[in-house]
């Protein structure tokens, strides 16, 4: 499978999760009164679960056991919302832009980013199968 085909399934992967996301931080702050930054905590979570297997199964295909690609998968998730907020607070703080426009950069950059970690690490097809096993010694 080419790599825009995959940039594709991981575009769909991602407005699936966006869905999610904001599903689950709607329904806990509107239906069950959940204070709204740990609704929005607890959306990221399974929005990341639901991606990831998403992600791991149909965008990449991987070969690459759990215990290998989902924390791989975690660390570029966390990494995009850390480089996330640090795009918002550069463009709306330092270059003062209005902050639509900052998180119109988000969406560019963030995404792309992710794409290419985890095409070219997280879920990278395993050559060896004993390289992806956690050592014993």
């Amino acid at each position: 499978m080419s790599i825009s085909v995959k940039l594709v399934r991981y575009f769909i992967v991602g407005v699936i999760g966006t869905g999610i996301h904001f599903g689950v931080l709607i329904m806990l702050v509107e239906l069950f009164g959940v204070e709204a930054v740990t609704a929005s905590t607890i959306g990221f979570i399974v929005t990341l679960i639901v991606s990831y297997v998403l992600n791991h199964r149909w965008t990449f295909r991987s070969d690459r056991r759990h215990l290998s690609a989902m924390p791989r998968y975690t660390l570029v998730s966390v990494s995009g919302l850390l480089l996330n907020s640090a795009i918002m607070y550069v463009t709306v703080h330092v270059l003062e832009w209005w902050y639509i426009l900052g998180q119109c950069m988000v969406v560019v950059v963030v995404p792309l980013t992710n794409f290419l970690f985890n095409y070219h690490w997280s879920f990278r097809p395993v050559e060896n199968q004993a390289e992806d096993r956690p050592s014993v010694e």
